[in-house]
């Protein structure tokens, strides 16, 4: 078989893939997170307490990173620190599924199979519903509900009901970010509501400025101006180096985001303490 014949279907699922980063938190809080990220993504407030980040879909696009993989990866990054958890939302040709981030605790997730079948395992929702704070009644009995087989119910089905559920919180999706759509209609689609803002990296400086912002509002923040800064950038740096490697090896570019964005810290963290002591010498 040709290369063409086999890169064929990979890259009609990429055209086809779309995904959401919902994070609970607002957009004022959400958005100098997002810019660590260092892709171009439209931020719109999606409820009172919650905000949606449309990415372009240049990785899977491009690069030809599956989507799964991709949006695993921002969410870790994203909620790396903060006190906020991170919902990503994700589909392609083949499948559709969640991951939940939050802090330093491991992911969790669920996949269906388009036409619906349940691959992922029932505590994966249990866990789900307990890191969010969802009702354990009535919340819990929707979320296994999609644990069950329905021949009804095709992927993008299943994350509607799932959205359905996250509305007893207040979540509110803006018209047209929609489950199954592809990245440019999700983009296109976030353009037009009104008070959507865009989040891009613009230079080494803005984004040092900005992990000094984002980590100063976390629960991180109480740490840095004290005499803590050492231990803890250190701590940020023995966790981020080994996670940058791994996702080099591994060829994961959202992993390596995580990565990456430790060890900034924890050099900005050394590097802060440092200025701190010149100034007082």
């Amino acid at each position: 078989m040709s290369s063409d014949a086999t890169a064929t279907p990979r890259s009609a699922s990429a055209r086809d893939a779309g995904a959401l980063l919902l994070c609970r938190a607002t957009p004022a809080t959400v958005t100098p997170a997002a810019h660590l990220l260092r892709e171009r993504m439209l931020v719109a407030p999606a409820g009172p307490e919650w905000t949606a980040l449309v990415p372009e879909g240049r990785p899977w696009l491009d690069d030809g990173e599956p989507v799964d993989r991709v949006l695993t990866g921002w969410a870790s990054a994203l909620a790396v620190g903060a006190s906020w958890p991170v919902l990503a939302l994700w589909w392609d040709t083949g499948h559709s599924g969640y991951t939940l981030a939050s802090g330093f605790r491991r992911t969790v997730g669920y996949v269906w199979l388009a036409n619906g079948t349940p691959v992922g395992e029932d505590e994966a929702m249990r866990t789900f519903a307990a890191r969010l704070g969802l009702d354990p009644v009535l919340a819990l009995d929707s979320l296994d509900a999609l644990t069950r087989p329905d021949p009804r119910a095709d992927a993008r089905a299943r994350l509607v009901a799932l959205l359905a559920v996250l509305a007893r919180t207040g979540l509110d999706l803006p018209p047209g970010l929609a489950p199954g759509e592809p990245a440019g209609r999700l983009s296109e689609a976030a353009r037009t509501h009104a008070h959507q803002r865009q989040a891009e990296w613009t230079s080494r400086r803005d984004t040092a400025r900005t992990e000094l912002d984002v980590v100063a509002r976390t629960p991180l923040g109480p740490w840095l101006p004290g005499p803590h800064v050492p231990a803890l950038a250190a701590a940020q740096l023995a966790v981020g180096v080994p996670l940058t490697v791994w996702a080099a090896r591994r060829r994961s570019p959202g992993w390596a985001v995580a990565g990456l964005i430790l060890v900034a810290h924890g050099v900005l963290g050394l590097a802060r303490d440092s200025f701190r002591d010149d100034r007082h010498r």
